[in-house]
């Protein structure tokens, strides 16, 4: 039995469905009780709990063979990221309690990194869990391709979308959610010792003018992107009701300078499958 977590998001529904599609059974783990039918419609096993009650957590990771650990994304943390530190020491005790006989952790490009910026929490979760005694992979994906939701509407409407990609025709490294539910449900189901990490993306890297190239084709209008001035930004995200923007800033001046980057670069990535296009399709479908 594998017990996913986050299995109601993106990420974490696509990995229950590569392992129900392979036959494997699926213990759902998540905190809304309201979504429990859902899963338990398509054959899987229910446990309620939040990533930080150790308790629930422990009991939900009870028996598996292995464990998809998805944590909540937190856009808006404190400084010195306590809300991370927490969450990893629960994980590391939950996991401890109600040890699965594998873990596959989904992290982020540039964990490695020493800089600080938003990113820094999967750092510090992967410090926390990687000297442990259970097998655990850190799965890394690129920059999400369904980031690019919020690029149609303004595409569509005003034929302008602001980046804070920057510049423009830089190439972003990006994946398909598709493709790391898929590999994470491969990870799942293969057996390795110790640590090791597994850096993942898309078929070719993506510039923010060949988003907005794509979504013109798309959409069958003209479409341009506009970067959005730097010197903007902090005030920009306060007044959206963030109250310490600076990690974010960080992470995008890592994405825009190239020091959040794969460990091992672009040669030593897996490639996904699926086109940026396929997921602009898809958006613009949900938009309709």
């Amino acid at each position: 039995m594998f017990a996913i977590t986050g299995i109601t998001g993106n990420v974490g529904s696509e990995v229950a469905r590569a392992l129900l599609a392979a036959h494997r059974p699926v213990r759902a783990v998540m905190r809304d009780v309201r979504k429990v039918a859902a899963w338990a419609g398509r054959g899987c096993e229910v446990a309620l709990a939040d990533i930080n009650d150790t308790a629930a957590l422990a009991a939900a990771f009870q028996g598996a063979e292995g464990a998809f650990v998805l944590v909540p994304p937190n856009f808006d943390p404190a400084p010195g990221f306590p809300e991370a530190q927490a969450t990893a020491a629960a994980l590391r005790s939950a996991l401890e309690t109600a040890p699965p006989e594998r873990v596959v952790y989904l992290s982020t490009i540039g964990a490695q990194a020493t800089r600080p910026n938003l990113l820094t929490q999967h750092t510090i979760i992967e410090q926390v869990l990687g000297d442990s005694s259970i097998p655990v992979t850190f799965l890394r994906p690129a920059w999400f391709m369904e980031n690019t939701r919020w690029d149609v509407a303004p595409a569509r409407d005003q034929g302008v979308i602001p980046s804070f990609l920057q510049p423009l025709d830089k190439p972003v490294p990006m994946v398909a959610t598709a493709d790391i539910g898929r590999v994470a449900a491969e990870l799942l189901q293969t057996t390795w010792n110790g640590r090791r990490v597994v850096e993942l993306e898309g078929p070719h890297r993506v510039t923010p003018d060949e988003i907005a190239v794509t979504l013109a084709e798309l959409l069958g209008r003209p479409v341009r992107m506009e970067a959005v001035p730097r010197e903007t930004w902090e005030s920009l995200f306060k007044s959206q009701g963030m109250q310490n923007p600076i990690p974010r800033i960080q992470m995008l001046d890592g994405f825009n300078q190239g020091w959040i980057e794969f460990e091992r670069g672009e040669a030593g990535s897996r490639k996904g499958q699926v086109a940026l296009e396929t997921v602009l399709k898809t958006l613009i479908d949900e938009k309709s």
